[in-house]
């Protein structure tokens, strides 16, 4: 069962096309990050999903219902996290959850808590005396302990560390697989995406580029760096061909031979022909362009 569908969405911000006829998927029990650069239309993807924006066209389903009509009950069974992450600052650790739990139904406070004893901060703490990193464990420990089934999270991983971005990907796997939740969420930080998510959406202004499971981008995809004595040409099989220095380089799925030939076809010839295995971040790169 797919718990968030969209299907032909359109957004315009004034006359700025953010995405045309943008349509995906998501499975039930599915991790999968949505990826883009600055300005592509994540957090707008996050917002009419939610029901705070209202696309010009098409149409998104969350549990089933349109996301302009969401029931209480559906709302209930979703955690949401937005950039800022969180507020009544002025609640202790304690005094917050107490506060949260009066309105959710199926609440968890075991889950809250056993994020934050790792956090090694008393229960009395105020959380404006919080760094920026544990007011985001806060967040999101209250998120858990909503027991939605569905978690949207933007850009999760603002303001925390190394070590706690580290330490939250690794609880939210593992809560997401024992308790087959699904999740749905952006990150700047790829090298934590790549931990985490199953599944990859890659935006680009105004389009959706490219929608597939993380494994196979990080398997199929590969950089090739070469000498040539023309310019490669521009093929669908190629992916942001541009020299570097005396090099060139491109992108692709397609074997290391096709690729080949697909650079020989105009009649130039190729030397120094190297593959190379690729992160999702360098995935990325080559996916979207460095600009």
């Amino acid at each position: 069962m797919a718990i968030i569908q969209c299907e032909n969405i359109t957004h315009y911000y004034g006359n700025r096309l953010i995405y045309k006829n943008i349509s995906f998927e998501v499975k039930r029990g599915k991790i999968l990050g949505l990826l883009g650069k600055n300005g592509t239309g994540k957090t707008t993807i996050i917002n009419i999903l939610t029901g705070y924006l209202k696309p010009r066209s098409g149409v998104c389903r969350i549990l089933g219902e349109e996301m302009e009509h969401l029931s209480p009950a559906a709302k209930s069974r979703i955690g949401l996290l937005l950039e800022g992450h969180i507020q009544h600052s002025y609640f202790n650790i304690e005094q917050i959850e107490k506060f949260y739990s009066q309105f959710f139904p199926n609440w968890k406070r075991e889950a809250y808590y056993e994020l934050l004893k790792k956090l090694q901060v008393a229960p009395t703490q105020k959380i404006s005396t919080m760094s920026c990193g544990q007011r985001s464990q806060i967040a999101l420990g209250l998120l858990f302990a909503q027991d939605p089934e569905l978690l949207i999270l933007d850009d999760f991983s603002m303001g925390l560390d190394p070590g706690y971005r580290r330490l939250f990907v690794e609880y939210l796997r593992e809560y997401t697989t024992a308790e087959n939740k699904t999740v749905f969420l952006t990150s700047h930080i790829i090298q934590d995406m790549e931990l985490l998510i199953d599944d990859c959406i890659v935006m680009d202004y105004g389009r959706l580029l490219l929608h597939e499971p993380t494994a196979r981008i990080t398997k199929n995809f590969r950089r090739f760096r070469f000498q040539a004595t023309a310019t490669p040409p521009q093929t669908p099989v190629l992916w942001n061909t541009e020299k570097v220095g005396h090099t060139w380089e491109t992108y692709s799925f397609a074997p290391a031979e096709e690729v080949r030939r697909e650079l020989t076809s105009a009649g130039g010839e190729v030397s120094r022909f190297v593959e190379e295995k690729l992160s999702l971040e360098d995935a990325f790169i080559g996916l979207t362009g460095k600009y």
